[in-house]
């Protein structure tokens, strides 16, 4: 907020795209790994980008084995095998950090970090010490694990504002609504806290919408049928790869009035949610596979997007129109904008 604070004092465009980034994976560094790591940002973002969108790359050998090398030809697999030994690199100097602290600590006397100061490395590598869950964790484990948090914590969550600051800037008479909203349950305070958030109806019907019409991750994560079964007619046998294409259930006209349009209204008597239980409406999934971290993301999206709209107004540099906006998607796992949301903010007075 003090960054677009800056910012709108100066009048100078704003890269919400960029923003937006920064403060996920700030904020899941801090609690996965005990800090930012701010002087690996644009390395860091550089390798988080080169990782989703390689999983987002169909490899023609996955499904035509007989074409494996291809991938070998038109460098695919290099590319792959260079991005994983980074992660790993990075990863490998993250859980030295912590155990350096770790014997740090133990050889000053002080014991292992409160249980209030502990991250989750911290945690993980204490089941390690302690074996805690019966069977050895070794550091490959520990690297997967944290590797988990961050492709499945950082791109998908930046991605959701992106989308919904897009939405909100084309559709001018849905921003004012949410401000009227967003400013009369603040009550005249400088900002939004988490108390605020359940009072706001409107802020999570335009979530809601944005994640219909914009899924993180189109289509989910790869499941297999554990059984033969028979769905509409269709013979699916046990070990089958299963794909499902939750931007095109978002947007089926036999489920939803005026599927294509930005209507964040339609949230607003009906009880659909998005968490596994109403099948039109599943951008985290559903059963078992459904996505650990819906509270958590939420909790981000929400909050960052209520004080966006409370603290400022909004609108396109240089008076562009909001139809002008490019909404083209861009390629891998995650689909957000194709070019940067740029937007200037005017600072609101209270």
């Amino acid at each position: 907020m003090e960054k677009i604070e800056k910012s709108s004092t100066s009048g100078l465009p704003i890269n919400l795209s960029e923003i937006f980034s920064a403060t996920t994976n700030n904020v899941i560094c801090r609690i996965a790994l005990g800090r930012k790591y701010s002087e690996d940002t644009t390395k860091f973002k550089k390798l988080l980008r080169e990782f989703t969108e390689l999983l987002g790359t169909s490899d023609v050998g996955d499904y035509l084995p007989w074409l494996s090398w291809i991938s070998h030809v038109n460098g695919f697999n290099a590319k792959a095998k260079k991005v994983a030994k980074e992660f790993d690199q990075f990863l490998d100097g993250v859980i030295e950090e912590h155990m350096n602290q770790h014997n740090k600590q133990t050889n000053d006397h002080k014991g292992i970090q409160g249980q209030d100061q502990k991250d989750f490395v911290d945690v993980l590598l204490e089941i390690q010490r302690q074996n805690k869950v019966g069977f050895p964790m070794e550091r490959m484990n520990i690297k997967a694990v944290i590797f988990d948090m961050f492709s499945g914590g950082t791109d998908t969550t930046y991605t959701a504002l992106e989308w919904a600051m897009s939405e909100l800037l084309r559709h001018p008479k849905v921003m004012k609504e949410l401000q009227h909203e967003v400013r009369k349950v603040s009550g005249g305070k400088s900002s939004i806290s988490e108390d605020d958030i359940d009072n706001l109806h409107y802020l999570k019907a335009v979530i809601k919408e944005t994640l219909r019409l914009h899924p993180p991750l189109p289509l989910l994560l790869p499941t297999i049928s554990t059984k033969d079964v028979k769905i509409k007619g269709y013979d699916i046998v046990e070990g089958t790869e299963l794909i499902i294409n939750a931007w095109a259930i978002g947007r089926d006209p036999s489920s939803w009035e005026k599927p294509e349009e930005f209507l964040p209204d339609r949230f607003l008597n009906n009880s659909i949610d998005f968490k596994g239980h109403h099948f039109e409406l599943i951008p985290f999934g559903s059963g078992r596979r459904i996505c650990p971290g819906i509270l958590f993301a939420m909790q981000i999206n929400e909050l960052f997007l209520a004080n966006l709209v409370h603290k400022f107004d909004w609108s396109l540099p240089g008076g562009a129109n909001e139809k002008d906006l490019d909404m083209t998607e861009s390629l891998g796992i995650t689909i957000h904008k194709k070019s940067p949301l740029i937007a200037t903010a005017n600072q609101c007075s209270f």
